[in-house]
């Protein structure tokens, strides 16, 4: 797999170059998404807890910690992708900030729910047409992983179709990018 570079584009670390992988195996988020999502955020990234799950490279992890996030979990079951993130978080001297599990996305947030572990801000970007998306949906939604006043992002295809609520999360902002739409949950009581 040939190897191409992506770059943070904001925050201590703006303008870094971060690894990615080519190939039908990753699809990183574009600066253009990335750059809406995290001003869409501003408010919300310092000092927060951040999960990348569906991580590919951590390019948006990884924006997440340059821009004040306290600390971020990086989670994907590739060994080429979780590679990749380890290269990147060592290359930026991240190691303190941030925790890697090779893990299927669900066994993921099922550990962190037994383990008590609360997020601020949790980023799923899985691979487009396979219903992962809305499958991730409805177990945040049924697990206790998101701290209160937390938000879940979901960045999905056009052409996939979410559901305004699942379990406790509720669909609350939808933004479109091309072919590209950020969909912005939050928990209701």
């Amino acid at each position: 797999m040939r190897e191409k570079s992506l770059r943070v584009i904001g925050g201590t670390l703006k303008g870094r170059k971060i690894k990615s992988l080519e190939g039908e195996e990753v699809r990183p988020t574009s600066d253009r998404v990335k750059e809406a999502l995290f001003n869409i955020l501003m408010n919300r990234i310092e000092g927060s807890v951040f999960l990348d799950l569906f991580a590919g490279t951590g390019n948006v992890g990884i924006e997440a910690l340059s821009r004040g996030a306290e600390f971020c979990y990086f989670v994907d079951k590739s060994t080429n992708s979780v590679k990749c993130i380890r290269e990147n978080v060592e290359g930026l001297e991240l190691q303190p900030f941030c925790k890697i599990f090779h893990k299927d996305a669900f066994t993921a947030l099922e550990i962190f729910h037994k383990k008590s572990v609360k997020f601020d801000i949790i980023f799923l970007d899985p691979p487009y047409y396979q219903n992962l998306a809305e499958k991730a949906l409805r177990r945040i939604g049924s697990l206790e992983v998101l701290k209160e006043g937390g938000i879940v992002i979901a960045e999905v295809h056009k052409r996939d179709e979410l559901k305004e609520r699942y379990g406790k999360l509720k669909k609350v902002r939808e933004n479109k990018y091309g072919e590209t739409i950020l969909m912005f949950y939050e928990e209701v009581v």
